[in-house]
């Protein structure tokens, strides 16, 4: 079966150690059968400028667009590099889920200090090790994405009991569907033209 190149597909961009199968980000992909999981060379190393770029890699042999992205950890900072340096990048919308914080890595000053080109959510945790609750709000508000506090979440990954997240699967199908109502207009349009 082939891709409709025209219809939204989802990248997951998982953080350190990349995101096991018990993770919420292995059984978010498991609802999109055309869903795509950047490959990091070595998941242990946070490179900033690698990371990123392996985000352009996959989406450049993917081919065309659109796409939404959901991040975890440094995923989400190598995700938010990648939009800054790239802004022409097929990617659409992004979901940030505990995300690590720069400061740890030396990387505040590297990452984008406004807001990104494309919307998105950033969903922290009251009690995430990895990203204070305050940290988190203020990196979205810089970001210019919505911002959800699960509270008591811990980093929001397997450990912490999440497996499913729900509330990532209904953003995923809420930009997926939000991104094909944007589009009908300009097919509509380039369908009718030939009909003249």
């Amino acid at each position: 079966m082939t891709v409709d190149a025209r219809a939204p597909r989802l990248l997951i961009v998982p953080g350190l150690h990349d995101s096991g199968p018990a993770h919420w980000q292995s059984w978010l992909q498991s609802h999109y059968r055309h869903s795509l999981r950047v490959v990091q060379r070595d998941w242990q190393a946070p490179d900033l400028e690698r990371w990123s770029a392996r985000i352009g890699a996959t989406l450049e042999r993917a081919g065309p667009g659109p796409w939404i992205a959901a991040a975890h950890s440094f995923g989400c900072l190598a995700l938010v590099h990648h939009l800054a340096r790239t802004p022409d990048s097929p990617l659409r919308s992004l979901l940030l889920v505990a995300p690590a914080e720069p400061d740890r890595f030396g990387l505040a000053e590297a990452l984008p200090q406004t807001a990104l080109p494309r919307p998105g959510l950033l969903i922290g945790s009251q009690n995430d090790p990895w990203m204070s609750a305050g940290s988190a709000r203020r990196w979205a508000e810089r970001w210019g994405c919505q911002w959800i506090n699960l509270g008591d979440a811990g980093h929001i990954n397997a450990e912490a009991g999440f497996g499913p997240l729900p509330l990532a699967r209904r953003w995923v199908l809420s930009m997926a569907q939000r991104l094909a109502r944007e589009q009908r207009p300009a097919r509509a349009g380039a369908e009718w033209s030939f009909a003249v």
